[in-house]
This record gives structure tokens, sequence and C-alpha cells, in this order.
């Protein structure tokens, strides 16, 4: 079972004063970047893997014209804000763990996820379940913290010699579990390579459609200069696949 780290007072506390907690999809810079990748969705089934406080589910629902939109999540505590904050039939949540998650099959027509898959250990499981749970033809986008920004045993910034900010990278291609401490002591993540994660996708039948490896535009930075580090080295990947 996974580290049902949400459900924790002080992590869960931490979380939702995030500007991606507090303003949904707008706070979130990489949005823009997804938002390119992800198809037409009307009258299509959705299912949103990891789907937190349900502002993706909302948006596909109400401004996408989706026909169904199941959000998964381990959390209690996020399917219960989801579930508050969610008055739309088309919509529903269910708590499930993503480690021993299983779909019906050729179900869906479009599968999402943010920023979950990282959580889980046995990430070859649930791409063959998620294959299987889609119509043929149909996309699945998700993102991860890139493994770039996962990979170190002691993940933070340094300052080099001409005062820009760097990332040391240590134990790359050492996948496996990482320990770090990130609005609580102990989160629990499994690092993959960018080879390890799309090679997976393929052996299973995916197709890839398209890669990115997020860094906030020049307009971003400009607008928040909180941003600025973030083009040093890539904190988020982002990846489009078709069955």
């Amino acid at each position: 079972m996974a580290q049902n780290i949400y459900d924790t007072a002080e992590f869960f506390e931490g979380y939702s004063r995030l500007p991606r907690s507090r303003h949904g999809l707008d706070g979130a810079p990489e949005w823009p970047a997804i938002r390119a990748l992800v198809p037409d969705l009307r009258g299509k089934r959705v299912v949103d893997l990891g789907c937190g406080f349900g502002w993706f589910a909302r948006w596909a629902a109400a401004e996408q014209g989706a026909a169904r939109v199941v959000g998964i999540d381990l959390s209690e505590n996020m399917i219960e804000r989801a579930r508050r904050e969610t008055p739309d039939a088309r919509v529903e949540y269910r708590i499930a763990d993503l480690e021993t998650l299983e779909l019906p099959a050729a179900a869906y027509d479009f599968a999402y996820s943010s920023l979950a898959f990282h959580y889980v250990e046995d990430f070859g499981r649930l791409v063959r379940t998620v294959h299987q749970a889609l119509a043929p033809g149909a996309r699945f986008v998700f993102t991860i913290e890139h493994p770039i920004y996962m990979a170190p045993t002691n993940p933070g910034w340094s300052k080099v010699d001409d005062g820009r900010m760097s990332w040391p990278v240590d134990g790359y291609s050492v996948e496996g579990r990482r320990v770090t401490d990130w609005l609580a002591k102990g989160v629990v993540k499994y690092h993959r390579t960018i080879g390890t994660t799309l090679n997976t996708l393929l052996a299973t039948g995916f197709a890839l459609r398209g890669v990115v490896e997020f860094a906030p535009t020049a307009d971003q930075v400009a607008g928040d200069a909180r941003l600025a580090p973030e083009i040093e080295r890539p904190m988020i990947l982002i990846v489009s696949t078709e069955c």
C-alpha cells in the first residue's frame, strides 16, 4: 500500500496552503503546457488518477463537456473536499490506492494524472492497469516530478561561484525509494529514470505523443520571481501517450 501522507495533519495543512491548492489549475505553472496536450474531451469518459481536490475533474466536466469523470485518490481528506466542492452529477470520486488499483476494461476515453505517480512503487503494474482501461485510440496524459528533481539523496539548491543556483544530482541511475522532508518529515517517493518511465509505457503498448521537461516561460518568471530558479533544472516531466 502507498504511503498516505496526505491524510496526516501536518502534511495536509501545508499542502492546502500551496498556490496550486488554493488557486487550482491556474495556480500550477505547468498547466498551460499540460493543457496543450489534452485532447477534446466533449462527450468523453475521463479518469483522473490522484485527483486531489478535484480541480481537473471539475474542469473536464464543467468547462470541457466530458460526459463522465471519475476522480480517484487514496486520501480521504482530498476526496472529502473534492466531493464538497463538486456539485456536478457527471463527476464521481472514489478512494483507492494506485498501487492496487483495478479499473474496468475499455471504460475510459482519456486518463489523466498530476504529480501522483512518483508515489507509486510498481509503476509497471499501474501503467498496465491504465492501458487496459482505455478504449482504442484513447489518450493518457500525466505529470510526475522530473527524475532530475527526484534523484538526489539530499535534494536542494546550492550556489555556484558566479552566484547562480545549482541543483546537484547524484544517484540518478540508482532507481527506487527516496525519503525526503517536504511539508512533513519522511515523505516516500520512487525515483525512476526518464528511460525507465518511457520504456515502461512503450513496452505496455502506449505510443508516445509528446514529452515536455517543464520549465517556466520568461513571461511566467517576469510575473513571479520565485519561479526564476526553476529554469536551472526541470522540476516536472509531462508525458502524453495514446493507446
